[in-house]
């Protein structure tokens, strides 16, 4: 499509990223991101009368004559948190169209339609904060609290605050400890002017009084947070009930974990008081009035204050704090620089900062610009540690974590650093974990706290982990209370599992994937193992690198188990579920480190439900399929040894001392030796005997029935509807299909496998030319008849006979229709030989390519001919149950042998029931005549006088 500079819109550049000298740049337009410069010719030149586009596949996914570019750009827009800009509002959408075409948006699709968007009270929150957020003369921001609208009034709560202020007192009086921690607390709250001295209400003012209590961190025992309980209802009303909590700005954790693993040097850093650092509006600080002592005594009168910054327990408190923070950077004139932004609005968990880099210099000029920029607004960035001794000594002790402070890296080791969770040693830059020594109740409750005290959001230990969740699993399998002692034989299965855990504080995992920097790797591949048990199923996924000298290293990325299901489910539907969860692994990782996946499984069915494109399955596995096809290609997935597959080890659970003798954190030693291959195809493993591959139709009559009917349905539609045809719409017809009906649905049946079987057949027959040498039709003279269907030929179409039998249909004999056509007429002969059976099928109109093969495989799996085939039954008349011995007409069927069903009658005399006829009556069948007279003789009275081995 050519766009001449008329169009203007579709010119305009909206935004222009920039790349080194020399180097293309990329422009945003309207209708997308285009890249400016030489990008696929690199440096060579062959010709300069070159002026094309390079591509290497067409909208069929057809190569084109040109070669694929060496150079080629990916292009990819990541979506995390929120997917709209953050000044985004309704109103700015262009969603405006011309009254000449109006309506022509309404269909509009884009590629974000299935992220998630802000709601209307985000949307709400956003216009709060564009409007309301501003900066006051020392430079601090000012935000309003974010009211819903239209808001509910408040009532005046003094005596509930007031009743949980007495509480607090008598709480401090068993406590003595808290009472000075509580009060050294909002000592600081004074101190640093974070609340005021409350004016008097005016007479019908709103506003709301906040009561106060102190929580303490695990980790910390000695350091209590006062948290402003905004929660705390009064007359079925709370503050947070009439606030707008705001969306979820924060990153994954996930994602800044990550990220923070790429690079060699790794450095983490933290906001002081974040919450604290952002003012709240005047007309807004009476709903946030507390009760407390004058002068910060608890001796002295009680006395109202008023918080004058945005604090712990507001529900919008953390939106706006994070809000507040990216408009730091994004707010700054002249404009922030962009790694800048990128740290501060990517790398952040609420006031937590974690990045790696390739080299010492980048973290020192990043936290030193970021450290400046976030100053402008009052934030204070501190707290710094890093795993290089040089990143540190650029910044003054004040700003070091608090542990690192006055730390000679020489002579003193390097204490333990907790990012994120994670138990991270600077000194072997590398990640550990710590065990809590607590002892906790065999009880349901005590072993849910035990296994969830084990903090590990990267799947480093889940083989381990899976165990016990695995022991918690059968705990719960009936109800029981969550505190009463459990049965004592679980007891040592548990013990031992919980002694295991002793072992994981001397295991190490590296922080940095790999030695390689991936910055200047000339390959990344990420590849993610799955694997399932009857117990738990489990994904794993590795970074593979190569540098430009052909060397590769495997890192550890992320791993995940769960736990199977109850009832158990089969192990091809286990191995599928744990596909699904591969790609969603990867698609978790691939929002962050965007380089192409290989998928592997051990499982070979699993791989033919992944590469089939004709058959159907059932719904469940075919919404497994359908989710992992729309995050990989089948030529993705690749086959793997259940020995060589590290996913193995999470679904059936490793003992701590035995995780880093196992390949899960290393990855598999074959790895690196892979070279994917873009022809593999897998094909369904015995399809027929899987029971999630849906079968076809069964029978030739159910097929012939079933499209007659819609033929049926057909007919109606197009036929206006009178008063001698009752049938119209969809509807199933009572009175019957009619034979042309029948017949029109076999014809459209039989043409539709030539087609599929003989197009190029059908092709040489309609324009009169020979038929290929390699044709299994050569022989037989083909031509279509006037339903242009394929017949045999030969000078015996002008004899006298019916046309099926001297010009047969053609079927090919490997098709599924062959199948039912030969079943259909197998047991209209009643089950006799193969001659038989061919000769009902001649005779029927069906020249089966390969028929007598065809007949005879159809027999040997026939299950009816099989009983025949078996040996007389040895069951004697005395073995027969009492209740076979009824009067109750007609017969009570006991057995089954080479004759046939047998029968106990009124008379007690056993009766067999002909295969051939299906009747009790025996002259009418040549099968009866030649046995009936060793049937008739062997039918003698059951009583207790005959019951043995005579008859």
């Amino acid at each position: 499509m050519l766009l001449g500079r008329d169009v203007i819109r579709a010119h305009i550049v909206r935004k222009q990223i920039s790349g080194p000298n020399n180097a293309p740049y990329a422009q945003k337009l309207d209708l997308g991101w285009v890249i400016v410069g030489n990008v696929c010719l690199g440096n060579v030149h062959k010709t300069p009368a070159v002026r094309t586009l390079f591509t290497n596949a067409t909208e069929r996914g057809r190569p084109t004559t040109f070669e694929p570019c060496p150079n080629v750009f990916n292009i990819k827009e990541k979506h995390c948190g929120i997917q709209v800009p953050l000044n985004f509002s309704p109103q700015l959408a262009d969603s405006a169209c011309e009254p000449d075409h109006l309506g022509c948006n309404v269909f509009k699709q884009t590629r974000n339609d299935n992220y998630s968007s802000p709601s209307i009270q985000d949307n709400a929150f956003l216009k709060i904060m564009e409007e309301g957020l501003t900066k006051d003369t020392d430079n601090s921001w000012t935000a309003p609290l974010p009211f819903k609208n239209p808001c509910r009034k408040l009532p005046n709560n003094r005596p509930q605050a007031l009743n949980r202020l007495m509480s607090l007192l008598r709480s401090f009086e068993k406590k003595r400890e808290m009472k000075e921690h509580f009060i050294t607390f909002m000592d600081k709250i004074f101190q640093n002017k974070h609340a005021e001295i409350a004016p008097p209400l005016k007479e019908d003012e709103e506003c709301w009084y906040l009561p106060l209590f102190g929580v303490y961190h695990p980790c910390k025992p000695m350091q209590i947070r006062v948290v402003f309980d905004s929660s705390a209802k009064y007359e079925g009303v709370s503050l947070n009930d009439v606030l707008l909590t705001g969306p979820d700005f924060n990153n994954s954790l996930l994602g800044v974990l990550i990220r923070f693993r790429k690079e060699a040097v790794a450095f983490t850093a933290d906001i002081e008081q974040m919450f604290y650092c952002f003012n709240v509006r005047e007309q807004d600080r009476n709903y946030l009035r507390f009760l407390w002592f004058r002068d910060n005594d608890i001796s002295k009168d009680i006395v109202e204050y008023r918080m004058t910054v945005h604090v712990f327990g507001n529900s919008p408190s953390p939106a706006v704090a994070i809000y507040g923070l990216h408009q730091s950077v994004l707010r700054i004139e002249p404009d922030c620089d962009r790694d800048v932004k990128q740290f501060v609005m990517c790398d952040f968990c609420v006031d937590d900062g974690l990045k790696s880099l390739p080299t010492v210099e980048k973290p020192i000029s990043l936290l030193q610009r970021t450290r400046d920029a976030l100053a402008n607004s009052n934030l204070r960035l501190h707290k710094i540690a890093a795993n290089r001794k040089e990143v540190l000594e650029a910044f003054p002790t004040q700003d070091h974590a608090k542990n690192l402070k006055n730390l000679d890296f020489e002579a003193d080791s390097v204490p333990m650093q907790h990012s994120l969770g994670l138990l991270w040693d600077l000194n072997k830059d590398c990640f550990t974990f710590e065990v809590s020594d607590e002892s906790k109740p065999f009880t349901r409750r005590g072993v849910l706290s035990t296994i969830n005290s084990l903090y590990d959001p990267l799947g480093f230990v889940a083989p381990v982990t899976i165990r016990g969740k695995s022991i918690l699993h059968e705990l719960t399998a009936e109800n029981g209370d969550w505190d009463a002692p459990l049965p004592p034989e679980m007891e040592e299965s548990w013990t031992q599992w919980k002694d295991s855990l002793k072992d994981l504080p001397n295991m190490t995992i590296p922080r940095a994937y790999t030695d390689i920097s991936p910055s200047t790797a000339v390959k990344k591949d990420l590849c993610v193992f799955s694997d399932a048990s009857t117990k738990a199923i489990a994904a794993v996924a590795y970074l593979k690198v190569t540098d430009a000298e052909g060397h590769s290293q495997v890192g550890f990325v992320m791993g995940k188990a769960k736990l199977a299901p109850r009832p158990d489910q089969t192990i091809p539907r286990l191995e599928l579920s744990a596909a699904v969860l591969a790609v969603e692994l990867a698609d978790l990782i691939s929002d962050e480190l965007d380089y192409h996946t290989t998928f592997y499984t051990d499982s070979k069915v699993v791989l033919g439900y992944i590469y089939n494109e004709s058959r159907r399955f059932y719904v469940c596995v075919s919404n497994r399929v359908t989710r992992i096809r729309r995050s990989s290609q089948p030529c993705q997935w690749h086959y793997v040894a259940s020995s060589q597959n590290p996913a193995d080890h999470a679904t059936r659970s490793v003992p701590a001392y035995q995780l880093p003798l196992s390949n899960w954190l290393t990855g598999p030693d074959l790895l690196c030796q892979i070279q994917s291959s873009l022809n593999d195809s897998y094909d369904l493993v015995e399809p027929s005997m899987d029971s999630d591959v849906r079968p076809q139709f069964s029978t030739w009559k159910s097929l012939t029935r079933a499209l007659s009917r819609l033929i049926h349905v057909i007919h109606n539609f197009k036929s206006p509807p009178s008063k001698a045809n009752h049938c119209h719409g969809w509807h199933y017809c009572e009175t019957g299909l009619t034979v042309d009906e029948l017949n029109q649905a076999q014809n459209l049946v039989i043409r539709a496998v030539q087609q599929d079987v003989y197009a190029e057949e059908i092709k040489c027959v309609q324009k009169h030319e020979k038929l290929p040498k390699t044709s299994p039709l050569k022989n037989l003279d083909p031509y279509l008849d006037k339903e242009g269907l394929l017949r045999v030929g030969g000078r015996i179409r002008d004899s006298n006979i019916s046309q099926g039998e001297k010009n047969p249909l053609i079927v090919p004999g490997h098709h599924h229709v062959a199948a039912l056509l030969i079943k259909h007429d197998h047991e209209q002969t009643q089950h006799q030989g193969r001659l038989f059976t061919e000769g009902v099928v001649r005779s029927t109109g069906w020249w089966i390519v390969g028929g007598k093969r065809k007949v005879s495989t159809i027999i040997h799996h026939c299950v009816t001919c099989k009983r025949l085939r078996a040996p007389l039954s040895t069951q004697k008349l005395s073995n027969l149950p009492p209740d076979c011995l009824t009067t109750d007409p007609p017969f009570t069927n006991v057995g089954l042998d080479v004759f046939g069903s047998w029968f106990v009658n009124q008379n007690k005399r056993v009766v067999y029931e002909c295969i051939l006829c299906c009747t009790y009556v025996y002259h009418d069948c040549i099968f009866c005549l030649v046995f009936g007279f060793t049937l008739l003789n062997v039918s003698k009275p059951v009583d207790n006088a005959h019951r043995s081995s005579e008859w």
